[in-house]
C-alpha cells in the first residue's frame, strides 16, 4: 500500500466516532522505483491531510518531509522528489493499521490493506 492510498483511508465502520486516520502498525515496507512525475505532485498536494502523511511517514522512520507544508513559493524540486518518495515508492508490504475511533484492526497483506468488515460490525 503507498501512503498516498493510506492518505485517503478511513474506517467504513458507522458506529465508528473517529475513523480517521488509521495508524499504521508493525510494518515491513519496500521500495518500488517509480517514475518521477512533479506536475501530478502539484495537482496532489492540496488534496492530502498533511499532518496525517507526515506523521505517518515519521512513524515508518521518514523523516525528509518538513512537518508544515511550505508555502508554494518553497516548494522546490529537492521538497517535490523527498514527497514523491514517501508517496508513491515507499510500500507498506505486511501490516496493521489500527482505528482509533473503534479499535478494528486492519491487515495489509502483501501490500493490499482490507477494509472489509464482517455483517455485525458495520
Amino acid at each position: 500500500m503507498r501512503l498516498i492510498t493510506h492518505n485517503l483511508l478511513a474506517c467504513p465502520s458507522k458506529k465508528c466516532a473517529t475513523p480517521y486516520p488509521l495508524p499504521i502498525s508493525d510494518a515491513e515496507l519496500s521500495n518500488r522505483e517509480t517514475d518521477y512525475n512533479p506536475d501530478f505532485l502539484k495537482r496532489m498536494i492540496s488534496k492530502l491531510d498533511w499532518d496525517v502523511l507526515t506523521s505517518t511517514a515519521y512513524s515508518l522512520g521518514f523523516d525528509n518531509l518538513p512537518k508544515l507544508m511550505p508555502e508554494e513559493k518553497d516548494m522546490d524540486d529537492d521538497f517535490f522528489k523527498a514527497l514523491h518518495h514517501v508517496l508513491l515508492e515507499v510500500r507498506v508490504m505486511q501490516g496493521r493499521m489500527v482505528c482509533t475511533g473503534c479499535g478494528h484492526i486492519y491487515i495489509i497483506k502483501d501490500s493490499i490493506p482490507n477494509m472489509l468488515l464482517q455483517e455485525d460490525e458495520v
